[in-house]
């Protein structure tokens, strides 16, 4: 059974999380523009994209599995964010608001992963 992914709430959000990795990355250091700055934007991209994506698929078996993959994305996210602020790229209170709202979607994924059958 597909779902229209552009009424979800994750996906909603998820797609502001990533304009804000962009707005975040674009102030790191431009030697980091092929190396922790691209990874972070690639792995951002693939939260929205990985809900739209299983949204269309026939069961929610195959959903479920594009949501497990965003959730991937998301912990790679955290790492990658933990690892800007060891290098000091990113403010710890930028950090913390990005850190809350990267979880506020993975609970949002997870609960509704365990919706679906």
């Amino acid at each position: 059974m597909a779902h229209n992914f552009k009424e979800l709430q994750i996906w909603k959000k998820s797609r502001v999380f990533c304009s804000k990795i962009y707005n975040a990355t674009s102030r790191f250091p431009e030697s980091e523009k092929f190396g922790l700055t691209n990874q972070l934007r690639r792995a951002s991209i693939s939260i929205p994209s990985n809900i739209a994506e299983g949204s269309s698929r026939n069961s929610d078996k195959d959903f479920s599995r594009f949501l497990q993959i965003t959730l991937g994305s998301a912990y790679e996210i955290e790492t990658q964010l933990l690892i800007a602020k060891d290098l000091n790229f990113i403010k710890e209170e930028e950090l913390m608001e990005l850190l809350n709202e990267l979880n506020s979607i993975v609970k949002m994924t997870s609960k509704f992963k365990s919706t679906l059958k």
